[in-house]
C-alpha cells in the first residue's frame, strides 16, 4: 500500500487511516480515498453521499445514528479540531456501549472509519470546524435515532476545556441513554 497507514481500534471495525502526505515549499498533495486501496485495508463499503458541516467551538454534534438504514461513515476534519466519538450498538457485539474518540484535525489529516450500527458525534475543540464525511447509504431525515452525549452508562471522556460552553442543537438535548435503545 504505502499510501496511508490503518490502525484498529479496541472495538472491531473501527479504523483510523493516517494519509501519506507529500509537502513542499508549495504546499501539500494526499489522496483522501481511493477505493482499491481502502479495499486492500479492509474497508470495501461503497460510499454513495459525501456531507460536510461547519460549526463553531463547543458545537457538540451527536451521538446519533440511522435506524432502519444504517451508515458506515468515513469521517475527517478539513479546518480545526474534533474530538470524534463512535459508540458500538451492534447487538450481540461483546464490545456492545463501548466508545471510542479519536483527536481528528487539519494538522493530523487523521480519517476515522465508522461501520454500521454505531452511533457517532464529535465535540469541536478549536474556536471552528469543517468535518467531511463519506457515507454508506443516503440520510433519511425519519430514521434517525440517537443517544445523549453524557450517559453515565456510556461513560464517554468528552475533552471538556475549562471555561468551554457546550453548543448542542434542541435535537440532541433530547435523546435518552443507551438503555433506551431496544438491543
Amino acid at each position: 500500500m504505502g499510501k496511508m497507514t490503518v490502525e484498529t481500534c479496541e472495538i472491531e471495525g473501527l479504523k483510523i487511516i493516517t494519509p501519506a502526505v507529500f509537502g513542499d515549499a508549495r504546499g501539500y498533495f494526499f489522496e483522501a480515498y481511493q477505493y482499491e486501496d481502502y479495499k486492500a485495508a479492509g474497508i470495501p463499503d461503497v460510499f454513495v453521499q459525501d456531507n460536510q458541516s461547519a460549526s463553531r467551538g463547543g458545537v457538540l454534534r451527536g451521538l446519533h445514528f440511522q435506524i432502519q438504514h444504517p451508515q458506515a461513515k468515513l469521517v475527517r476534519v478539513l479546518r480545526g479540531e474534533v474530538f470524534d466519538v463512535a459508540v458500538d450498538l451492534r447487538k450481540g457485539s461483546p464490545t456492545y456501549g463501548q466508545w471510542h474518540g479519536e483527536l481528528l484535525s487539519e494538522e493530523n489529516k487523521k480519517q476515522f472509519f465508522v461501520p454500521e450500527h454505531f452511533a457517532h458525534g464529535f465535540l469541536v475543540l478549536s474556536d471552528y470546524a469543517e468535518f467531511f464525511y463519506k457515507c454508506t447509504d443516503y440520510y433519511h431525515p425519519g430514521d434517525e435515532g440517537g443517544i445523549m452525549y453524557n450517559d453515565p452508562a456510556i461513560g464517554i471522556q468528552w475533552p471538556i476545556r475549562e471555561g468551554m460552553e457546550l453548543i448542542f442543537s434542541e435535537r440532541d438535548t433530547k435523546w435518552g441513554g443507551i438503555d433506551s435503545l431496544e438491543k
